[in-house]
């Protein structure tokens, strides 16, 4: 008997990557799946300048803000009865190659056409691209769904 199969979904807390995880969750539904949805976090590049590197990192914690944007993404889209196992998980690095490194034996990786502006915004679209390009899964690119 083969284990289920792993859906990798990347969160950011946009519209378009919570539309991703609802996309991901409904898939493992209809195929026996179990969704990971990641979260990843840098620093911004601007850390370190002018030896401000110390008060930047006790004000600002990247890794903290992202454990706590996927957990509240994850929340808000599954409520507290998830119809699929999911886990969680916050990796540092940047989001194309945290995701691609954990598309490695996965079914399928899901991610939102596009991300969150400020320094998550640095990767505006290019984390879908370089996804659908390098991955070595299907990659399913949820666009984002506007409501009037």
């Amino acid at each position: 008997m083969s284990a289920s199969p792993r859906i990798i979904v990347g969160v950011d807390g946009s519209p378009a990557s919570e539309q991703a995880l609802q996309w991901a969750i409904h898939y493992a539904e209809a195929v026996g799946g179990r969704v990971e949805a990641i979260a990843a976090w840098e620093y911004p590049a601007f850390y370190g300048w002018a030896g401000q590197s110390g008060a930047i990192a006790a004000a600002y914690n990247p890794e903290e803000l992202a454990g706590k944007t996927l957990s509240e993404t994850v929340t808000k889209v599954v409520g507290a009865a998830p119809a699929v196992q999911i886990s969680e998980s916050v990796m540092p690095g940047n989001a194309a190659r945290v995701l691609l490194d954990a598309a490695e034996g996965a079914a399928l990786v899901v991610v939102g056409s596009r991300g969150l502006g400020g320094f998550s915004g640095l990767l505006l679209g290019s984390v879908s691209r370089h996804l659908t390009e390098h991955a070595p899964c299907p990659v399913v690119v949820v666009r984002e769904h506007h409501t009037a």
